[in-house]
């Protein structure tokens, strides 16, 4: 290497006093970087709830429909139209839809396969195990059964927080349809066989089958029996009659909905298509 090349290397160097200095970081020589202060996170107002949201939790439609009604004017707060996309309003606010008063509380619908030993209602004072208490990681709502089996029974039991539906499901006059497995201490006999089908006094008072059978390559103790009274025990109570004493009783239809791919003990939320079927029961 030339000297003059030598002495040209020698400048390019900061320590040597030439005119380009390399900034070095060695030596706490680093710029400070100031960050940008941190922006404040907004508290959320539990009480608050967007349109959109309030309007699909009443059952009406879907959030991204419930964008195009807002749109539309036809949601009103407080008797005002509202068309603003992300508008809040409070659960205390009076929301209507076309004129129709709506409730936010996002209908749920549970359906339960209940194990014996264990009581359908909410809460119950001599401690026994309840129905409620396996589905309690289901929903923070308060959901109630419709319908009910006592503690010895099991099979499927519907919860829900949709009111209009309970009170429907449960009257006498919806024709609501029940199947259950019934196993009994003794064999059924032909005779008393038909006297259910035709009818039977409980009470004084006739109760009809829709339908009663042998269950098929099972002994002649296990009958299916549909029914759709809503009397309360009214299907032990018909064997009762007949002096027969049921062992077993496991509803596995109820309103349409049945136990497939759901074991004892568990639960799962109905499908979209099924709470339409049931919103369609009279």
């Amino acid at each position: 290497m030339a000297r003059s090349d030598f002495n040209k290397d020698e400048k390019a160097s900061g320590r040597q006093g030439g005119t380009f200095r390399k900034k070095s970081y060695a030596r706490g020589n680093a710029p400070v970087r100031r960050s940008a202060p941190p922006v404040p996170k907004r508290s959320s107002d539990p009480n608050l709830i967007r349109l959109n949201r309030y309007v699909a939790n009443s059952g009406v439609c879907s959030r991204r429909e419930a964008d195009l009604y807002i749109a539309a004017g036809s949601v009103t707060v407080n008797g005002k139209p509202i068309t603003e996309m992300g508008y809040k309003v409070k659960l205390t606010d009076e929301v209507k839809f076309d004129g129709r008063l709506l409730n936010p509380i996002k209908k749920e619908y549970v359906l339960l396969n209940k194990p014996k030993d264990f009581v359908t209602t909410g809460r119950d004072e001599h401690g026994n195990r309840t129905a409620i208490g396996l589905i309690s990681k289901a929903s923070k709502s308060e959901l109630k059964p419709i319908g009910k089996l006592d503690k010895n029974s099991t099979g499927l039991i519907l919860f829900t927080n949709d009111n209009d539906l309970a009170i429907r499901l449960n009257s006498p006059k919806n024709g609501l349809r029940k199947i259950y497995h019934i196993e009994l201490n003794k064999n059924l006999g032909s005779a008393d066989l038909k006297k259910i089908k035709d009818g039977i006094a409980v009470d004084e008072k006739v109760v009809k089958v829709q339908e009663i059978s042998f269950v098929e390559n099972a002994p002649k103790n296990q009958v299916g029996v549909e029914i759709n009274s809503t009397r309360n025990n009214i299907v032990r109570r018909i064997f009762e009659t007949l002096e027969y004493e049921v062992v077993k009783l496991d509803l596995v239809v109820f309103a349409g909905l049945t136990k497939k791919d759901l074991p004892r003990g568990h639960w799962r939320y109905l499908t979209e298509q099924e709470v339409v079927n049931l919103g369609m029961l009279k």
